[in-house]
């Protein structure tokens, strides 16, 4: 999304720090019947207007950082104080997109205009950029950290798969084997292997860690479009279908995929998700408008329940979800992020 658009979804702010209690009724008669979810959420407005955050991620202190992607900052907040701090990054632009954070608590960035990675030490602030050292490998996009500390990622338009090794700096590229694959959401297994959505086909990839050799998984249904992915602690890998409103799940061991239509139909565009320590997915439906909703599966029971944010969402791209069960989000469209207490959520 350009940012034209997104300067007009940024005119519609939230003013100050709002706790929101909200429920809302998944449609049936658009996909599966879902029950009315009750939970709470706090957001908070990030400082510089026109931010757009984009990814949301969980450091090792309990903090929620995002990325500013128009802003060229990442930011942190502390949820018990409220208390918000943005970071500058060292090349402007860089359009920050994905995020991760090391076990030492430092916040590594995919600048995705700028063809680069970037590690910021939040102590000092001071930055370290390390470029890609193939200049079609331009757009990096989404960052996940493997067992060993080596940090995967992805590369949307240039169609790589890439990894880099903190302790040298080194960039390994590996080129996808289909064209406009347009590799997007990534999680790693407990096994230190990378799952990845292709965002261009019906179709996830898993990287071989030691040789970055791609397998192709092909999906249900010509249509389908995974887009981001989040990994259970039986190994079951949750995906949304963006392009045809549904949540997959893959089964590494196996190969077996299932789908299912999510409660607010087929043009629901379902985006961020995240898996919670009591193995319960959330993920957000960003075409549910005029009010984004927020979905919990229970994969035990199969069944879905959902509610409208009445704050409006603003395109949930991110989820992360903490080891006490609260999910962090970034609302793009609305310049906040937030904490969604979902371990107090509750279905009637």
């Amino acid at each position: 999304m350009n940012r034209k658009r997104f300067a007009v979804f940024s005119a519609f702010l939230l003013a100050g720090v709002t706790l929101l209690y909200f429920s809302g009724v998944g449609r049936a008669a658009e996909g599966l019947p879902a029950g009315t979810l009750i939970v709470a959420i706090r957001e908070w407005q990030v400082p510089t207007a026109g931010s757009i955050p984009h990814d949301a991620a969980v450091a090792p202190d309990g903090a929620l950082w995002w990325t500013g992607q128009f802003t060229n900052t990442v930011g942190r907040l502390d949820p018990d104080s409220g208390i918000l701090r943005e970071f500058p990054l060292k090349t402007d632009p860089s359009e920050p997109r994905g995020l991760a954070l090391d076990r030492d608590g430092n916040v590594w960035y995919a600048a995705n205009d700028a063809g680069l990675i970037g590690k910021l030490d939040p102590r000092t602030g001071s930055v370290t950029e390390y470029k890609m050292p193939d200049p079609r490998a331009g757009d990096p996009l989404a960052l996940a950290f493997d067992q060993r500390g080596i940090l995967w990622f992805t590369v949307e338009g240039g169609n790589f798969v890439g990894r880099l090794d903190p302790r040298t700096g080194t960039i390994d590229l590996k080129k996808f084997p289909s064209e406009d694959s347009l590799p997007y959401g990534l999680a790693i297994t407990s096994e230190g292997i990378p799952v990845i959505c292709e965002f261009g086909a019906n179709r996830l990839a898993k990287i071989d860690p030691r040789t970055m050799a791609i397998t192709e998984v092909e999906l249900p249904g010509a249509g389908t479009r995974p887009r981001r992915i989040a990994i259970a602690a039986d190994h079951s890998v949750y995906f949304t279908d963006y392009a045809e409103g549904h949540l997959g799940r893959f089964d590494p061991a196996t190969g077996a995929v299932k789908m299912w239509p999510s409660p607010g139909g087929p043009e629901s565009n379902p985006y961020g998700i995240t898996v919670t320590p009591d193995g319960m997915v959330f993920y957000s439906e960003a075409g549910v408008l005029p009010k984004n909703t927020v979905v919990r599966f229970d994969p035990r029971a199969e069944t879905f329940a959902s509610a409208t944010i009445p704050s409006g969402g603003g395109i949930i791209r991110s989820m992360a979800a903490t080891p006490d069960g609260r999910v962090y989000i970034a609302c793009s469209a609305l310049n906040s992020v937030g904490v969604i207490f979902a371990n107090r959520a509750r279905v009637r």
